[in-house]
């Protein structure tokens, strides 16, 4: 324990020192926020710090000539508790590589123009508008003077209008209503969805497209003008929800077109067609009942390309990809031979495949689609890493890559099946080159169903067999997200084992990449085999003669904070000590709480007052507040009050449990963060209260 402090304190006042008094553009490192050039780490150790003086890479866009790749880093400060992003241009072999910019305002959405020129998102000027400079980032300048912000756009293939998202107003407020008690701060609400994720909805983004030229925005069109609904959709929608077509004729978006209750229990979203000649919109899949997002037109205009669910209420469905002949209407699902998710993807430059990436065994690689020969499916990556962010460049591919041993960074592969993999940017080489990583396993254990189950495990830095250890469960959210080769700046694997534990991360029944019936398994089933599949893997591994059996902890965020609630008083003493991120304590209030109700409608089988609904029914009687009379090991319980999928009133429940049942038990409370913890010294917080309760109970 008084190890990791000096660790923490070491590499804390490094990073201080390292943030404070430099200067470049006649601006101080207060205002400017960038990469981090020192940071002595000790003995080889991963520490909070270090995790946020990284820089992380975020979106990638290729030159319309193939000579230039443009991609943005977001830089970290603790001290200033904010972030900023940065741009920087490299070739496409990776050589030449510069950052262009020196702002402290940020930059995103970048896009190339014809002539080499990068547009892009910027706030400073004070609200988001579209700028431009050239390829080295001089001669910058604003294009656009919008009243209000502009939060994505995209260019017409001619470049002569644009597309872009902005909020509407789509709920009154009091002071509408009422005039005179312009102060008064509550809300009437009359339906739900009155909140979401984090935010009380007051406002939808809606599509507007405009000419663009000289004098900024002209001729602007609401393609939802009037209606209340959302595009891109809340909460995480982007421009990956809106398309141009190649002849600049046609904008297709996504949008679920409902409002109040019928929004909040329904998945069922589609992709629109707006002619911008005869202003007519065309709903082309209105028969499919789930989510229906990102819509791409092929290169030669003739198809048009989409993710799909098939059920409606089902946000974890499988997203298959399809197609659409725009002249015949005929639809096809062609990612058959796949059995997981499309994550994303890109037509290729013959408008006759497709590059897509998807998660398999807990891995995301990159796969190819051949719809000249039946759709034909072949991956072209290997090995332990998680693929994503995929770009056309010539006749390579570009993408971003990252493992649990190491983030994000650019690389470059041929379009073919065992393609050499090059990596082209070194973002985070100086930490790296400081840190010693623990070894990852994957094994493969057999359940209680007799069914093999793939688990990682991660190991500390010099890791001695010789030694005992204690031992971590980790147990994953979603619920159905893949423990696949993630890497977190919260939940990193890496900083666990840097403070000597070793990780156990199954991939239990109810995820994605191990077949659909797999990932099904868990719907209407929180307490059955997913529960029995988490304490196989740890009773598995427990069996090592490494492993020290006695010091065992569990820990978990949001449905992997349910099942720390939830193992906490079914765990048969197994475990030393609970750590429950965001979790569901009580479901009967998870039903009436969350904001968005298809979820719990699928997932817990129905509300509770349904008596004839036997699933339901099942799933309330599982509740884990009912165990609270079987808790008896220490838990810290940590939640966000601005989280809306799960309520903090969940974890100051299990939190008063604890204490008035006389267990250990610690809460820690974010009244500005969500259902994550996105904020520098929040992060650090949450980093150090974590090892800070498990070295105090299994150390």
């Amino acid at each position: 324990m008084k190890k990791t402090n000096l660790l923490i304190m070491s590499a804390a006042m490094t990073l201080a020192a390292c943030n404070g008094g430099n200067q470049q553009n006649g601006q101080t490192s207060e205002d400017l926020i960038g990469r981090t050039t020192e940071l002595n780490i000790v003995n080889k150790r991963m520490t909070p710090e270090a995790l946020w003086a990284m820089g992380r890479i975020g979106g990638m866009t290729v030159s319309q000539d193939g000579s230039k790749v443009a991609y943005t880093v977001s830089y970290y400060s603790v001290p200033q508790n904010k972030s900023n992003t940065e741009v920087f241009v490299m070739n496409p072999d990776g050589s030449g590589n510069q950052q262009i910019t020196h702002t402290p305002k940020g930059e995103s959405n970048l896009v190339w123009t014809k002539d080499g020129k990068l547009r892009f998102l910027s706030s400073e000027s004070g609200s988001s508008q579209i700028w431009e400079m050239n390829a080295d980032g001089t001669g910058r300048k604003q294009l656009t003077d919008y009243d209000g912000d502009i939060e994505g756009f995209s260019l017409s293939p001619d470049e002569t209008k644009v597309l872009f998202v902005s909020q509407v107003k789509t709920v009154a407020s009091t002071a509408d209503k009422y005039p005179d008690l312009p102060k008064a701060s509550g809300r009437i609400i009359t339906d739900l969805m009155y909140k979401h994720w984090d935010e009380w909805v007051t406002t939808a983004p809606h599509p507007f497209v405009a000419d663009l030229n000289g004098n900024g925005l002209q001729n602007i069109t609401d393609l939802l003008e009037g209606e209340p609904y959302e595009s891109p959709m809340k909460p995480f929608g982007g421009m990956e929800q809106l398309a141009w077509s190649p002849d600049g004729k046609q904008i297709a978006y996504t949008c679920r077109k409902k409002t109040g209750l019928e929004y909040a229990v329904s998945t069922n979203s589609d992709i629109y067609i707006y002619d911008l000649t005869t202003k007519q919109t065309t709903n082309i899949c209105p028969e499919i009942m789930g989510y229906d997002t990102n819509p791409q037109y092929s290169p030669d205009g003739k198809y048009i390309a989409w993710q799909s669910m098939e059920h409606d209420g089902y946000e974890s469905d499988q997203n298959r990809l399809f197609i659409m002949n725009l002249q015949t209407g005929e639809k096809r699902f062609v990612s058959k031979a796949f059995e997981s998710n499309v994550d994303e993807f890109i037509w290729n430059d013959s408008s006759d495949g497709f590059y897509f990436t998807g998660v398999w065994h807990g891995q995301t690689h990159i796969y190819n689609i051949d719809l000249k020969n039946n759709d034909q499916l072949t991956k072209l990556t290997e090995g332990d890493y998680d693929y994503g962010t995929l770009a056309l460049c010539g006749d390579k591919l570009l993408t971003k890559r990252h493992s649990m041993m190491m983030g994000d960074e650019i690389y470059q592969l041929d379009k073919m099946a065992g393609a050499v993999v090059k990596q082209l940017t070194f973002e985070n080489k100086a930490i790296y080159d400081q840190l010693e990583m623990g070894k990852v396993e994957g094994r493969w254990v057999k359940t209680t169903d007799n069914k093999d189950m793939l688990v990682w495990v991660i190991y500390p830095p010099q890791f001695d067999p010789n030694k005992k250890y204690p031992t971590l469960l980790f147990c994953e959210g979603g619920p159905q997200s893949p423990v696949s080769q993630f890497w977190s700046y919260r939940w990193n694997f890496q900083m666990m084992a840097a403070n000597d534990y070793i990780i156990v991360a199954p991939n239990r029944r109810g995820l994605p990449g191990f077949g659909n019936e797999w990932n099904e398994a868990i719907s209407g089933d929180y307490m059955g085999q997913c529960m029995k599949d988490y304490l196989t893997a740890i009773d598995e591994i427990a069996k090592e003669p490494y492993v020290d059996a006695d010091r065992l902890g569990c820990v978990g965020a949001s449905f992997g904070g349910f099942s720390v609630y939830w193992l906490a008083g079914n765990h048969d003493k197994r475990f030393k000590a609970f750590i429950a991120h965001d979790g569901i304590f009580n479901i009967d209030m998870q039903y009436l709480e969350t904001e968005e109700k298809w979820f719990v409608n699928w997932d817990l089988g129905g509300p509770y007052w349904d008596k004839q609904n036997k699933i339901a029914q099942k799933t309330y009687a599982g509740s884990p507040h009912l165990f609270v009379d079987k808790w008896d090991t220490p838990i810290l319980c940590i939640h966000g009050e601005r989280d809306y999928r799960i309520t903090a009133n969940q974890a100051m429940a299990a939190f008063d449990a604890a204490i008035m049942r006389g267990v250990p038990a610690e809460l820690l409370i974010y009244p500005d963060e969500n259902h994550w913890v996105l904020k520098p010294q929040n992060g650090i917080l949450w980093q150090r209260t974590f090892f800070e309760w498990l070295d105090k109970w299994l150390k």
